[in-house]
């Protein structure tokens, strides 16, 4: 079985979701309410190890995207797939966790929006980058 994908695109997904979630999370957007709607009280620094579990996994959800979308999708597939993708199966998943712990609608849209443009980005980056 050959994999025809771009690599390099793949690496690139990845660290944008990562640079994107950098802000998403930063105090320019979310982060005081996102802290708020979590019911944390202050922001803790996080250590290094849970900064490359989180690159690390952005690319395997980058690859496995890659794979999904095959390996010349034009970048209207791209960011629609991105697009359902992140909706259909990252933010529900989140909305059915959330619904269980009494987590507020708030933070479902923050960390569901996340992870849906997170999708889109993959798809932007995929479709363009062939």
């Amino acid at each position: 079985m050959s994999i025809n994908i771009n690599l390099w695109a793949v690496i690139a997904s990845g660290l944008a979701a990562f640079l994107l979630g950098g802000l998403w999370y930063s105090p320019i957007l979310f982060l005081n309410t996102w802290l708020r709607e979590a019911g944390i009280q202050k922001k803790d620094q996080h250590s290094m190890s849970t900064y490359i579990i989180s690159i690390l996994l952005m690319l395997v959800a980058a690859f496995v995207f890659a794979l999904f979308l095959g390996p010349n999708p034009s970048l209207m597939a791209g960011l629609s797939i991105g697009l359902i993708t992140g909706i259909a199966w990252g933010a529900t998943s989140f909305g059915i966790n959330y619904a269980y712990a009494g987590k507020s609608f708030k933070l479902f849209l923050i960390d569901g929006g996340y992870h849906t443009l997170q999708f889109v980005l993959y798809g932007l980056i995929l479709g363009l980058w062939h």
